[in-house]
């Protein structure tokens, strides 16, 4: 279950403040993009890329099993929150480049939330199913909240470069917890008919 905890620890932290740091102007160090930016940007390619990330993931997940995909689903949920870092420094003012890096974290999200989906199914196998997902439910929104409380209070005292730097020390413990796994090779497989 601590897994199911940490997982989502840099991206419980990001969440919060990624659409700030867009908006806030660029003398409080944000990319002072418009809301209509914005909306473009998570509202229509964010959401595309999320889905095809998501529709991807569970894809690979049935041929070849949550076992087989864990790390790399893992990678692409944490590692393209480096977009941010990327961001926070280049501070690029054109859109595209904006939209592109969103993008591709969007997509990391997606592919790397299906590994997220599948755990939380096998770890509810048993006799109690419906109970242990809905357990396994409140352990998801625990992992989301708890850290997303204090990111922005993390933020105003060591500024975007450095917080976004902390999201990603914050995806280590989901690495150094996958060893320690046990997971059916088969489970997520699609049999063959």
């Amino acid at each position: 279950l601590l897994f199911l905890v940490v997982y989502r620890l840099g991206e419980s932290q990001l969440v919060k403040l990624a659409s700030p740091f867009l908006l806030d102007s660029r003398e409080a160090d944000g990319l002072g993009l418009t809301t209509g930016d914005l909306g473009l940007i998570y509202g229509t390619i964010g959401i595309i890329a999320l889905s095809l990330g998501g529709i991807i993931g569970g894809i690979a997940a049935s041929r070849r099993g949550l076992k087989y995909w864990l790390w790399w689903m893992v990678a692409a949920m944490n590692l393209p929150n480096l977009v941010y870092v990327f961001l926070s420094y280049a501070m690029p003012s054109s859109l595209w480049v904006v939209a592109s890096s969103v993008a591709v974290e969007q997509f990391g999200y997606g592919f790397g939330f299906t590994a997220y989906m599948l755990y939380m199914i096998y770890v509810s196998e048993g006799k109690h199913k419906t109970a242990h997902f809905a357990l396994t439910t409140g352990f998801m929104a625990l992992g989301m909240m708890i850290p997303g409380m204090v990111s922005g209070w993390l933020q105003e005292l060591i500024g975007y470069q450095h917080f976004f730097i902390w999201v990603m020390i914050c995806t280590i413990p989901s690495f150094i917890l996958i060893p320690f796994l046990k997971i059916d090779p088969k489970f997520g497989k699609k049999e063959p008919k």
